[in-house]
């Protein structure tokens, strides 16, 4: 049986919307799975734009379903559109578009909060036992989503290699069990049907984010 997965995108671009490789990977991995996808975004304003060569916020205005279009070939859903009873299991990408659109991690930190619509997906997949896949910093969506969830964001001591460390800390700190991992590994929260990976959150070569998203996948 051909699945269908839905994937949910925060925009086009790491600093301020999907990050393009992680979301390249995954549709890699789900086409040569044979699945059917498609792909959603919210058809809300970007928090901000980034000029991406100088990594600074412009005074330019983008709306995320817009943007994340340049990443779904234009082929891409308003996110209340997605019917749950449609897919099979749901898929995010990460990028900084996941703390900045999906939620506001990016700038309230350990007080942040998910928007409603994406919570309210989250919590439906998993209220009917469907698989959920989250890489990079999307995992944070879980853990406020699904309190008290197994989730790795990569590793928890901070290095050149994994400069976002603290946020595993503050996954923990949340309630969550977080798991040490590499960028080539994921961890399975069995109890909630919930696969995740550390992708970019790593200063890796890409070719370890892909091969960590094939076993994602």
């Amino acid at each position: 049986m051909v699945k269908c997965i839905a994937i949910v995108l925060s925009g086009c671009g790491v600093y301020d919307g999907t990050e393009i490789h992680e979301a390249s990977a995954v549709l890699v991995h789900l086409s040569r799975a044979g699945a059917k996808v498609q792909m959603f975004a919210p058809d809300v304003d970007q928090m901000h734009v980034v000029n991406h060569c100088e990594g600074k916020p412009t005074a330019e205005k983008r709306n995320v379903l817009q943007e994340s279009a340049r990443i779904a070939r234009g082929d891409v859903s308003d996110l209340t559109k997605l019917d749950i009873t449609a897919f099979d299991a749901l898929v995010i990408p990460g990028g900084f578009g996941v703390a900045k659109n999906l939620c506001d991690w990016a700038v309230k930190g350990k007080e942040y909060t998910v928007q409603p619509q994406v919570e309210k997906l989250i919590k439906g997949f998993h209220g009917v036992g469907k698989p959920l896949a989250m890489c990079c910093i999307s995992p944070v969506l879980a853990a406020r989503a699904l309190p008290g969830c197994e989730i790795t964001v990569g590793q928890d001591s901070e290095c050149e290699r994994w400069p976002y460390a603290q946020t595993a800390t503050t996954m923990t700190e949340l309630g969550c069990k977080h798991v040490n991992k590499n960028v080539g590994e994921v961890h399975v929260d069995v109890k909630n049907k919930l696969v995740t990976t550390s992708a970019f959150m790593c200063n890796a070569p890409i070719h370890e984010v892909f091969d960590g998203e094939t076993i994602l996948i």
